[in-house]
Order: C-alpha cells, then structure tokens, then sequence
C-alpha cells in the first residue's frame, strides 16, 4: 500500500515538474516561444513540445478563421457624395511571429490595424466608383479588388484575409434629404415632361379625328347628294314616262290632287276664280275622254 501511495506520489511529482519543461499545441491553435521576451521559435504544428522553465515563455493564438465586423465607414465616392459602407472581414494569422511582434500578441490591437488598412482600402476602391456602380454594377469587382489590397497590406501584421464582404451600402444621413429633394425635382420635371408629351398626343389625336370626321362627312354629304340627284333624275324621268303614256290621264290626276289641296277641309283657303277658268276644266266636262 506505501508502495502504491509512493508510485502516486512519484507520477504527480514528474508531471508537475513536465509541465514545467513542455507545453501542447492542438490543432485549433499556433504558438511562438520567446526567450526573455524575444521570439525563438513559431508556427508549432499540433503536439507535444519542449521548453525550459523560466527560460522560455509561449504564446499561444486561435489559428482559425477570424472575424472583423466593425461599424459602417463613412467614405466619399466618385459622385461626390458621403456613404455609410457596412462591411466585415475574415482573416486568420498566417505568420505568427510577424503577428506577435507587430500586434504586441494582442488580438484587439490586431483588429485595429486591420481596421486601418480596411479603411483605408475601402477609400480608395469607393473614390473611383459611382453609388450606381458600388452598389450593383461592379459590386463583385469592388469586393474582389478590396480582398486583394487588403491582403498584401495586412501580411505585414502576419494576417492573412481569407474575404472581405460589402454588407450595406446607404447614403450619409446629412446628404440624405439633398439627394431626395434632387431626386424629387428629377422626376417633377420628368413627370411634367410626360404631361406635355400627353397633352400634345391627345391634340394630335383629337386633330387628326375631327379631320376624319369632317373627311367621313364631307364623304357621306357628297355621297347623298349623289344619290338624291340619282333618285331626282330617275323620278323625273319615271314621270316625264308616265306623262308621255296618258298626258290627258296625267293632267287629269293632276289637277284632282290641285283640287284635294284647294278644298280641304281646315285649310282656310278663299279662291276667287273665274268658273270658266282652266282650273275648274274637269268640273265642266261631264263625260271626260
């Protein structure tokens, strides 16, 4: 039982005094050892490694992908206009010593140099390009061209930028209502540009329909007119047949309607003829031939 308490004791003793002479790496992490505050050695894979005690201190960081999402930056573009770009970032240490000794080991002052150099690449991508051609046209083109400066620029921390995405692209707040009302003049006079275009297609239209009526009228007059000659002319001549078949019938029917005409009744008419006139030709004659 002494014995077993002992080899206990023993383990205990020898891992307390191991973790003093090595360290572990898995695979989610890196490291740097630094000897009096100087780094001697980075970028350990995953497992067990050595160090002396006191001697030698690690570091270790997070070697997976990383994510900057800062508050929107307000930039100026090629419209002379202020926007607010919302955008984030995915980066990861590439070379842990670079990164140790130009961030100090620390995560947060990490950030804020990459924020800077995010800033300052955002500048000047949006100084070339138009609010049109940021937000649509050449959005993938602006993003890939962000991904490839920002890259060069940031292996000088020891940071590799995996993407860098454009989130939202809106306009300052302090030039949003002179684009609206800019924007609201824009279309009244479109708007009263289509008004006036209106009008004028609704006179030509009107024009042109009262031409064609007046066209169809004067068509239709003309027309009518033709055939009421037509109709006078065959009326006439029906009668000059007729009157060349009985002449003596043709005065006889004639005269009756002069005489329905003369005497009817209401009609207030006073004839003052002589009995032995024309007129009363067929009252006189007894037996008509």
């Amino acid at each position: 039982m002494n014995k077993l308490i002992a080899l206990i004791f023993s383990l205990l003793i020898i891992t307390v005094l191991a973790s003093f002479f090595v360290f572990t790496i898995d695979e989610k992490q890196t490291a740097v050892k630094l000897r009096f505050g100087e780094v001697v050695q980075a970028g350990y894979e995953p497992g067990l490694h050595f160090k002396w005690p006191i001697v030698n201190n690690v570091v270790k960081f997070d070697s997976r992908i990383q994510t900057l999402d800062n508050a929107p930056e307000r930039v100026f573009n090629n419209d002379s206009e202020y926007l607010m770009v919302d955008y984030f970032v995915k980066w990861r240490i590439k070379d842990v010593k670079t990164f140790f000794t130009s961030n100090g080991g620390l995560i947060a002052k990490a950030n804020a140099n990459l924020s800077g150099v995010i800033k300052n690449a955002i500048q000047e991508e949006f100084s070339v390009r138009t609010l049109d051609q940021a937000i649509s046209t050449q959005r993938i083109e602006l993003m890939e061209s962000l991904r490839k400066h920002t890259r060069q620029r940031a292996e000088n921390y020891g940071i590799d930028i995996v993407d860098v995405r454009i989130k939202q692209i809106n306009l300052d707040q302090s030039v949003n209502d002179s684009v609206y009302n800019r924007m609201r003049s824009e279309r009244l006079v479109e708007a009263a540009e289509h008004r006036s275009n209106g009008r004028k297609e609704s006179i030509n239209i009107r024009a042109n329909t009262d031409k064609r009526i007046r066209i169809m009228l004067a068509d239709a007059e003309k027309q009518a007119a033709i055939v009421r000659g037509e109709g006078d002319a065959e009326a006439t001549k029906i009668f000059a047949q007729a009157h060349n078949k009985n002449p003596e019938f043709y005065s006889f029917t004639r005269s009756l309607e002069a005489y329905v005409k003369s005497f009817e009744s209401g009609s207030g008419n006073v004839l003052v003829l002589d009995p032995n006139s024309e007129f009363f030709k067929y009252f006189r004659e007894q037996q008509p031939k």
